[in-house]
């Protein structure tokens, strides 16, 4: 029984380690992918997004993702709905894209065909609830604790608060970005570093650096 226990946590560990570690390499795969490609525009690096009509690699790295977040087995009911809740939205990232300056508006794209402003409405709104969502499991249910805390645990409930309210702060600067007429580029940034956070705190709970975990594990 011990064994079979223990099996099956590197198991866990493994698929948080593997989300955490596509949501880090994402960005940089899809902005190299797309790079190499031909470019319609000038501004098809300012959106992660954007990399959709330019390269499979958005599609190939965040589907996988989203499919470890709906099959995740967290510690209750609670724990499941969230984490598949967040890969539905991540789904829908996919399934909707985009506008982008080189497709005319009314243009059928993504998997049902929308036209691409309402396409692109959908879109905004499943990375909206995505990133959302995921804030919120890093701050309030990795932080949960079964037995005594330790003090490798509160740093790690450190480091999962400053990445779930991270990404709240930087989910909002984009609401600012738009209102303050900023570069479009920012927006890439935004991307990046929110897909960072994300990262970071999946790879802490997927027990990546020794360091952070407590002695007896």
């Amino acid at each position: 029984m011990k064994v079979a226990a223990t099996k099956e946590k590197k198991m866990y560990l493994r698929i948080r380690n593997l989300c955490g570690l596509l949501g880090i390499i994402l960005p940089w795969l899809a902005l190299f992918s797309a790079g190499i490609a031909d470019h319609p525009s000038d501004d098809w690096w300012w959106s992660l997004s954007a990399t959709y009509y330019l390269s499979p690699a958005l599609v190939g790295v965040l589907v996988p993702a989203c499919i470890v977040l709906i099959s995740y087995i967290g510690y209750d009911n609670l724990d499941n709905f969230i984490t598949s809740l967040a890969g539905t939205f991540g789904l829908g990232i996919v399934l909707f894209p985009c506008k982008v300056s080189w497709i005319p508006e009314g243009t059928p794209v993504g998997f049902f065909q929308l036209p691409v402003e309402i396409s692109h409405t959908v879109h905004v709104v499943c990375a909206a609830l995505f990133f959302f969502i995921i804030a919120m499991n890093s701050i309030f249910q990795f932080t949960r604790s079964s037995g005594q805390m330790t003090d490798r645990k509160r740093i790690r409930n450190v480091i999962y608060r400053v990445c779930g309210y991270g990404m709240l702060v930087i989910e909002s600067s984009f609401i600012a970005v738009r209102l303050l007429k900023a570069p479009d580029y920012l927006v890439m940034v935004i991307e990046i570093l929110l897909l960072l956070l994300f990262g970071v705190a999946w790879l802490v709970k997927g027990e990546a650096f020794p360091f952070l975990n407590d002695k007896e594990e």
